[in-house]
C-alpha cells in the first residue's frame, strides 16, 4: 500500500479523507469515542503538511453529524464544517470539512462508480483511514480509489501491521479468545486458526452454538441460527478448542461462562506469549453477568503477552472495566478485525494494493 508519508508535497493539495465515526450515541451524547479519537493521528499529518481535508464517515445511530460536531470538535482539537451536500464539499473553501453521514445515499453502500465520481470532483488525493468499514465493498471505501491517487492513512497502515503479527506469530504460546456472538464472522477465524495456535478460547454465543453443534442441551440460551452450517468443516473435537464446562444459569440461559471455566481460561492466558481476543465472554453489560469478562480482561493485562483486542462490544466491556489502554494494540476494526484474522481480502485494502 502506498502511505501518506510518501507523499512529497501536501501543501493545497485537497484530500477525501475516509474517517470513521460510527459511535455509540446515548441521549444525544457520543458515549464512546476511541474510534474518533484514532483519527486524530492522520488528521492532524496531512493539516500539518498543508492539506485541505474533507472528511467523510457514517453513523448508524444518527440520522446526521449535526448535533455531536460539538463533540467531533473537542475530540479532534480542530474547528470543523459540517457540509450536507457532496458539491458543498467539493466546492468549500476551508482547511477542515465534514460531509455528513454518506450512507443517506443509497448509492454508497452498491458501491456505485458514477456516484464514486461525484465524490472525486475537485480532490486532488484519496486516504483511507477507516479500517473498521475496509471489509464493506462501499462507494467511498473502494470504487473511489479507483478515481483518485489512493493512499493509506496512518491508522490503516498500523491495524495491518499488528494483525498481521498476529497471524503471522508462531502457534506456540499463541492464545485465540473468540466470543460475543455473530459465528459468521468467529467461525472462519476459528478455522483458520486451529493450525497456527496453541488454544482458542470460546465464551459468549459462540460456545452455545459449538456445544449446540456437539449435541448438547443448551436450554433456552442464545444461538446463531446458522451456526450448524457454519460449524460442520470445523474440528470439533480438537484439543485445541477449549469449551467452557460451566456456565452462570438464569432462566436456562446461559449468560456467563462459569468460575471454573474462567479459572481455566486466566490460567492458559497466564502462559501465553501472545493473544488475540474478540467478543466478550457473556452478557457483560449486566454486572452480575460480567465477572467472567472481566477477569479475562485482567488476566490478559497482567499475562505479559503480546496481545490485540478488538471488536465493539470488547471495546466497551475493557473501557467499562478501566483497562483499555492495558493492551499492545486495540484494533478500531470489529468485522474488518475478524475478516482480515481470517485470511481474507477486505475490498478497502484491495482497492490501496495491498494485496497487489
Amino acid at each position: 500500500m502506498k502511505s501518506i508519508t510518501e507523499l512529497q508535497d501536501l501543501n493545497g493539495k485537497k484530500v477525501l479523507l475516509r474517517v470513521d465515526f460510527d459511535v455509540p450515541i446515548v441521549d444525544g451524547k457520543i458515549q464512546e469515542s476511541f474510534r474518533i479519537k484514532k483519527q486524530k493521528e492522520t488528521i492532524d499529518y496531512l493539516l500539518k503538511h498543508g492539506a485541505r481535508i474533507v472528511m467523510m464517515a457514517h453513523i448508524k445511530a444518527l440520522d446526521s453529524f449535526a448535533s455531536i460536531v460539538p463533540e467531533l470538535q473537542t475530540i479532534l482539537g480542530h474547528s470543523t464544517q459540517l457540509v450536507l451536500t457532496i458539491e458543498e464539499a467539493a466546492s468549500s473553501s476551508a482547511d477542515f470539512v465534514l460531509l455528513d453521514n454518506i450512507r443517506k445515499h443509497p448509492e454508497e453502500e452498491k458501491n456505485d462508480t458514477a456516484f464514486a465520481q461525484r465524490l472525486a470532483a475537485g480532490f486532488d488525493i484519496y486516504v483511507n483511514n477507516a479500517f473498521a468499514v475496509s471489509h464493506r465493498d462501499h462507494a467511498s471505501v473502494s470504487a473511489i480509489a479507483k478515481i483518485l491517487p489512493a493512499y493509506a492513512g496512518l491508522l490503516i497502515q498500523q491495524e495491518v501491521n499488528e494483525l498481521q503479527k498476529a497471524v503471522e506469530a508462531p502457534a506456540e504460546g499463541k492464545i485465540i479468545i473468540m466470543g460475543g456472538a455473530k459465528a459468521s464472522t468467529k467461525v472462519p477465524v476459528i478455522k483458520n486458526f486451529l493450525s497456527k495456535a496453541e488454544a482458542i478460547l470460546i465464551g459468549g454465543v459462540i460456545a452455545n452454538d459449538i456445544l449446540l453443534a456437539q449435541g448438547k442441551d443448551v436450554g433456552a440460551s442464545l444461538v446463531d441460527s446458522d451456526a450448524k452450517e457454519l460449524l460442520q468443516d470445523v474440528d470439533l473435537t480438537s484439543d485445541k478448542l477449549i469449551i467452557p464446562e460451566d456456565f452462570v444459569v438464569e432462566d436456562t440461559k446461559y449468560l456467563d461462562i462459569g468460575p471454573q471455566a474462567t479459572e481455566k481460561f486466566c490460567q492458559i492466558i497466564s502462559t501465553a506469549k501472545f493473544i488475540v481476543w474478540n467478543g466478550p465472554m457473556g452478557m457483560f453489560e449486566e454486572e452480575r453477568f460480567a465477572a467472567a469478562t472481566h477477569r479475562i480482561a485482567q488476566a490478559i493485562s497482567d499475562s505479559g503477552a503480546l496481545s490485540v483486542i478488538g471488536g465493539g462490544d470488547t471495546i466497551a466491556a475493557v473501557n467499562k472495566f478501566g483497562l483499555l489502554d492495558k493492551y499492545s494494540f486495540v484494533s478500531t476494526g470489529g468485522g474488518s478485525m475478524l475478516a482480515f484474522l481470517a485470511g481474507e481480502k477486505l475490498p478497502g485494502l484491495q482497492a490501496l494494493g495491498y494485496y497487489s
